[in-house]
């Protein structure tokens, strides 16, 4: 490592960094606007002038830019020399000209990376006495609030949407002082990601219109680390709260898993724990003709109780919403024998099919980080910008990977940005996608394949072929030069490539999922990673999964909610009780009107009023994420714990919200089943759980146990400047409250507790000494104590497959290769379709998710026979099911195949794929 020496005190620092980087991971404080570790230097704001020593008896030294500047040994640089300290005073006078100096009414104030930038230079006078220019701010859709005159020109924006996240409506127009950030016209930002640009803006120009419309100070705010719960990935979180209401959601640092960035989906899906449809209260209903009444906890408990007594048997649906913790809580009180995983039939048989895939240890699974690491990606079967959205994110830097041999061989460091990107030009890695139809993915695609979900699978089988001889295939026929009218022929072509390119890879990802709701395309998936790791080469696979603990749900070795309306149907079971589901979004509506009618009880814990539960006898209110302490397993196979952000019954006297696996022990221990655990603490549910399931052992090493502390205290969930607390309950005591005491975790409803800087993995917030905004992260890094934690920002239970030089076993191959798809006369096969806005059911609670959310329909091929109907309304069979919805023209769509959106409102829910017919 090499040695620096700044202001004449020698550091080692890590070689081949620029020189700001190196100050920042030392704890030194060095202004900068422009730079980010995520997309590297690019000289931008002249902000982090230092002043270089050629050696010891240089006295008079030189002015350069520490983001432009390679580390070297024997390095002398001054942060604190009066040169440099003026000429960055300089610099942040000029950025401020035309700067509104609007803090107080500034949506970033108490958290700006500006303001601290503007105090840590010593500028406090502006001297510029005219005019400040003037721009007019745009609509850029229900999520980011534009202010256009607040901005300082860093290029963060444009760099992070256009050459990052792969936008093409945001960018920069004018020039020199009359440079202006937005869109060619008002519009919706259509990126994905945009949401980011909140945290990536350094300044007010990009703020969270969500927490705009019920502002509060950032200081005022109640945080704890959390998980997302809009998909299967995991992506770590930081909601905030206040006055009992969850008002925005920041990313959280994970490196392995999110990184620096969340999908919009995942910042803005939160208003579902303050919609209208929250359930707060135990609700009774007496019959079927009356409505629900509120009751309290003992008349709810003790109705719960008459229910369960009463029953021959009752039978236990899960959730994959709901956390690992509450779905043992309700395998425990009704048996393993009478618990349901709460999948349909076939989610559950391709989690399961997951499950035992990566439980063998032969395959390792792949991290967001690990795809981001690799120089080729195949992608089977899985639309991931709108199932997975951050996995999209993860891709786009994927491509990047294989084209640095360029810049490399030039000798240009990696966090040189913009020389990096002139000598790579449009160069990108190799990245295949088999899909049902065109995606958001396709502009960086290096070759593209469009079919039904059994030819996708004989593609997959046709790519492990080509790399391992003894892998089963499927018949092969077509050439290269007839890959335009013949899609077999195209295949067959294509399948030789993608072979090529990953036995050439040194880290390659395939990535595959329940998109295509196809076990075959799963196993197909496998045998192409098998077939790569008998050829020696260190292959990942991930599988994405729908629901932030589907996985858990699977995991628990439940059976589907088919057999569950097989046994009530049956009468060898007469009572439910469903947790966090809705069943109406898992089978058709007649069989779950038959399974909540022919029920004799039916008990539901939920936090959101549901279809389902408008149907319970009983709905007991359980705590949402934010209002709860868990687990949830990703897709990956990663257990990761969210904390509870806030106590609803503080704000909410008589509120009778708790946490699912709170409900259920409290049934257990009256009706004395599950063996009456008694438990008091997540502590001991977790104990409970890994003792009785020896496969979630490391469950308990995936976050500190509740008694840990630091120098004797606990951690604060609020900042040391949280103020009102008094004033929050003025209107009924103006003496302090005592705080609520958390027995779950290390962390205080209160502002006290341990008062210094908190290691990465543990912190509920971004802080340290004179930086308040999320770029205090980037002083973080390197500490010592978050070092020694890091085995506490989540544990991976399986997956993580063996080294191939010691691979004694070769992983074997499946061989169910499924017919190829023909077309039938008269009918469709309907596919699955899925949009980040609008098929998941959390966050259609949220107005502005709501708002992008596309009308439903019927989407068909892009072909002539069909483009007539675009736009008018057809009633559609499928199965059981009859829908009217209008036609959409989807480009890329197989010939003979629809598509039908999952779980957008006025869609019901049918099993697919499966044939069906339009009725014109």
């Amino acid at each position: 490592m090499p040695t620096i020496f700044i202001e004449n005190k020698p550091y080692q620092v890590e070689p081949g960094q620029n020189l700001l980087k190196a100050c920042l991971s030392l704890g030194l404080d060095l202004p900068y606007f422009c730079w980010h570790p995520a997309m590297h230097s690019v000289g931008a704001c002249r902000q982090c002038a230092v002043k270089q020593f050629k050696d010891e008896k240089d006295t008079r030294g030189r002015i350069i830019m520490a983001c432009m500047t390679p580390v070297s040994e024997g390095m002398r640089i001054s942060i604190n020399d009066p040169e440099a300290r003026a000429f960055r005073k300089g610099i942040i006078e000029l950025l401020m000209l035309n700067h509104p100096h609007d803090c107080p009414v500034c949506d970033e104030g108490g958290e700006c990376h500006l303001q601290d930038m503007t105090v840590m230079t010593g500028h406090a006078y502006r001297s510029y006495r005219f005019g400040k220019r003037t721009h007019r701010n745009q609509y850029l859709g229900p999520f980011i609030n534009h202010e256009m005159n607040r901005c300082i020109q860093c290029y963060r924006c444009v760099r992070f949407y256009r050459d990052y996240a792969g936008g093409r409506d945001l960018d920069v127009f004018g020039a020199h002082d009359h440079v202006y950030f937005g869109r060619h016209s008002d519009g919706v930002l259509e990126c994905e990601f945009s949401g980011n640009l909140v945290e990536i803006c350094p300044t007010g120009v990009f703020t969270d219109k969500t927490f705009k419309k019920h502002y509060t100070r950032k200081w005022d705010l109640q945080t704890a680390p959390s998980v997302c719960v809009h998909c299967g990935l995991g992506c770590n979180i930081i909601p905030g709260e206040r006055y009992g209401r969850l008002r925005r959601i920041l990313n959280r640092f994970n490196r392995d898993v999110n990184g620096f960035f969340i999908c919009d989906r995942g910042r803005f899906g939160y208003e579902f724990v303050n919609s209208t449809r929250r359930i707060t209260r135990p609700l009774v209903k007496h019959s079927a003709a009356e409505g629900h009444k509120p009751v309290s906890e003992d008349e709810a408990l003790e109705r719960a109780e008459g229910i369960i007594r009463s029953s021959r048997r009752v039978l236990g649906i899960g959730s994959p919403r709901a956390s690992l913790e509450a779905n043992f809580a309700l395998r425990r009180l009704v048996g393993p024998e009478n618990f349901f995983s709460g999948l349909s039939s076939v989610e559950d048989k391709i989690i399961r099919e997951v499950i035992d895939i990566m439980r063998s240890g032969g395959l390792p699974s792949a991290s967001l980080r690990d795809v981001e690491e690799a120089d080729a990606v195949l992608v089977l079967g899985e639309d991931v910008m709108n199932t997975s959205p951050r996995l999209g994110l993860s891709i786009r830097q994927a491509v990047k990977n294989r084209v640095m041999d360029i810049p490399k061989s030039l000798g240009i460091p990696e966090w040189n940005d913009a020389a990096v990107r002139a000598a790579v030009q449009e160069a990108k890695g190799p990245l295949y996608i088999a899909s049902l139809h065109e995606t958001r993915l396709d502009d960086i695609a290096t070759g593209l394949y469009h079919a039904a979900p059994d030819d996708i699978a004989r593609f997959g089988f046709m790519i492990a072929k080509e790399i391992d001889s003894d892998a089963p295939g499927a018949p092969a026929y077509g050439d290269r030069n007839n890959t335009g009218g013949d899609a077999a022929g195209h295949a067959v072509y294509l399948s030789k490539e993608i072979a090529k390119e990953l036995i050439g890879a040194k880290s390659p990802v395939i990535v595959s999922g329940a998109g295509c709701m196809s076990v075959e395309v799963v196993h197909a998936a496998f045998n192409i990673a098998s077939a790569l790791l008998r050829k020696g080469r260190p292959a990942k696979a991930l599988f994405c999964l729908p629901e932030c603990d589907s996985m858990g749900a699977g995991i628990m070795a439940g059976r589907s909610i088919a057999e569950a309306l097989d046994m009530i149907k049956n009468r060898e079971a007469d009572a439910l009780i469903i947790l966090e589901n809705d069943l109406y979004r898992r089978i058709d509506s007649v069989s779950a009107d038959s399974l909540l009618c022919a029920a004799r009880g039916v008990i539901v814990l939920d936090y959101i009023q549901t279809p389902t539960a408008d149907k319970a006898s009983l709905v007991l209110p359980s705590a949402s994420f934010a209002e709860s302490d868990g687990t949830f397993l990703n897709s990956e196979g990663r257990a990761q714990r969210f904390f509870r952000v806030y106590l609803p019954e503080e704000f909410s006297p008589g509120c009778g919200i708790k946490e699912g696996w709170r409900w259920l022990g409290d049934l257990m221990t009256r009706t004395g089943r599950g063996e009456g655990p008694g438990w008091n603490t997540l502590d001991d549910v977790i104990l409970s759980m890994t003792k009785e399931l020896s496969l979630l052992t490391p469950v308990a090493q995936c976050a500190l146990p509740s008694g840990f502390r630091i120098e004797g205290m606990k951690i604060p969930r609020q900042p040391h400047r949280y103020s009102g607390r008094t004033a929050m309950h003025a209107d009924k005591d103006v003496h302090e409250r005592q705080p609520q005491i958390d027995n779950d975790s290390f962390f205080s409803f209160s502002m006290e507790g341990y008062p210094g800087v908190l290691p990465t993995l543990l912190a509920p917030r971004y802080w340290r000494p004179g930086w308040n905004s999320v770029q205090a992260l980037n002083k973080f890094g390197h500490e010592k104590r978050a070092l020694s934690l890091s085995g506490y920002c989540g544990v991976r239970l399986f997956g993580l497959g063996r080294d191939t030089t010691e691979l004694t076993a070769e992983p074997g191959y499946f061989m169910d290769i499924p017919p190829r798809f023909r077309p039938k006369d008269g009918e469709y096969l309907f596919l699955p379709l899925y949009h980040i806005f609008g098929s998941e059911e959390l966050s259609m609670n949220s107005a502005g998710i709501a708002e992008l959310a596309p009308e439903p329909y019927i989407a068909l091929s892009d072909i002539p026979a069909v483009r007539d109907m675009e736009g008018k309304a057809v009633e559609a069979r499928i199965g059981s099911t009859i829908v009217r919805l209008r036609i959409k023209i989807m480009p890329g769509l197989p010939v003979g195949t629809a598509g039908y959106p999952v779980g957008l409102p006025g869609v019901p829910w049918v099993e697919l794929p499966q044939y069906g017919k339009i009725i014109k």
